[in-house]
């Protein structure tokens, strides 16, 4: 699924990221449960646990958040460490599965004794984990999962992305303000992430003024949308909300096409996926917005280390799983740097984050563990995601 840029390369721009990391140093190699790690000139290793979905359905995403994570940690350690010492990833595969994410939840606090957690799952796995972590003082960043609930664990437990309903809030003021569609459908995926987008965009909607016309929800492997699209079409619906994964996502925009549709139409992060949604959709799906907090045409150092980085090792440009993976370790990075490496200092380190600038845009601060950061919103021109605006009021960024 992946492919290599050559060694030459590989070293160039490894000597470009230690450049840009400098500011934001942390800890040494990455390693499997099974690797062992060489301590650092401070001590043993600072050991971060890991998990992400990197077999069934959702491999593509695994495989994006586990790829950052190692470059991450390769890269801050490059960049000389936290305090001389090294970080060390311990990873598991959870396969999408809660029940899996548990087990491997228990064994990193028992058996791995983990200092902090990154979750590169989804939301399921992590609201599934949350309690744990939180029970065990082990404070936790979930990447990419936009569950309200998470952060709601308790003091140990954060949220690397906007949840879902500052997301759907964005949503609509893309649809309804920038766009100007009044009539609205929206299309849902059935399960927490949708739902959590359908909330935050169905109230923000109507409060701009839009008549939601339809909303409508799906299962994973929908196999054909037409139905849903003409007879929301025949209900007046001039702009539609698509609420999908990457999978979904490909079929919605074939059908999309297929009648002729052109409407104002906005997505969202699910769909946010350079191998499984960019590439094989390509201008089929020119037109399309959605929210993302990935901003790949930033001109931050930060973000363009990475992006040419993880393109460099991996051979294609990332995607906001990786991106949002990434950060969290930059986050973790800078708040032992900040408090200390013992958990309960990482966790107050996070906590006290403000004005920190990531690959995920500047996040301001955390409130009860969600982060407070600008919605970016994105637009296919060409076949590619390009920046079409930010969206930084604080009534529609804040938790």
């Amino acid at each position: 699924m992946k492919s290599h840029a050559s060694r030459t390369m590989g070293l160039m721009v490894a000597l470009a990221v230690v450049a840009g990391l400098a500011l934001v140093a942390a800890a040494c190699g990455s390693s499997s449960p099974s690797s062992s790690s060489t301590s650092g000139a401070g001590g043993s290793p600072i050991k971060i646990g890991f998990f992400a979905p990197e077999s069934g359905f959702a491999a593509a995403d695994g495989a994006s958040a586990y790829d950052s994570a190692q470059l991450a940690v390769k890269d801050l350690n490059a960049a000389g460490g936290v305090n001389g010492r090294k970080l060390q990833l311990v990873n598991y595969d959870d396969a999408s599965d809660p029940k899996q994410a548990v087990t491997i939840a228990t064994r990193l606090v028992t058996q791995d004794k983990v200092t902090a957690v990154v979750s590169g799952s989804y939301s399921d796995q992590t609201l599934a984990v949350a309690p744990i972590f939180q029970r065990d003082s082990i404070p936790m960043l979930a990447a990419y999962a936009i569950n309200p609930g998470i952060p709601a664990t308790g003091d140990y437990i954060y949220q690397q992305d906007f949840n879902g309903i500052v997301e759907g809030r964005a949503g609509a003021v893309a649809l309804v303000n920038n766009l100007g569609a009044k009539k609205v459908a929206i299309v849902a995926i059935k399960n927490d992430f949708g739902s959590s987008l359908v909330q935050g965009f169905t109230e923000a909607a109507k409060a701009l003024g839009a008549t939601i016309v339809a909303t409508d929800y799906n299962q994973f492997g929908e196999k054909d949308f037409t139905p849903i699209l003409s007879r929301d079409k025949s209900k007046g619906a001039t702009g539609f909300y698509m609420a999908q994964y990457y999978t979904e996502g490909q079929q919605f925009i074939n059908d999309w096409n297929t009648l002729g549709f052109k409407y104002p139409l906005v997505g969202t992060e699910g769909i946010d996926s350079t191998t499984q949604f960019f590439q094989p959709v390509g201008v089929k799906a020119n037109g399309l917005v959605f929210t993302t907090p990935f901003n790949r045409d930033s001109t931050e150092a930060v973000v363009k280390n990475y992006v040419t980085s993880f393109t460099a090792a991996y051979g294609h440009a990332p995607d906001m799983v990786g991106a949002t993976t990434y950060d969290s370790f930059l986050v973790l990075a800078q708040a032992m740097k900040a408090k200390g490496t013992s958990p309960s200092q990482i966790k107050d380190g996070i906590a006290a984050t403000t004005n920190f600038v990531g690959t995920t845009g500047t996040i301001q601060k955390y409130i009860k563990g969600q982060v407070v950061k600008a919605v970016d919103l994105q637009i296919i021109k060409n076949g590619e995601p390009h920046q079409y605006a930010t969206l930084s009021d604080p009534a529609l960024i804040t938790p």
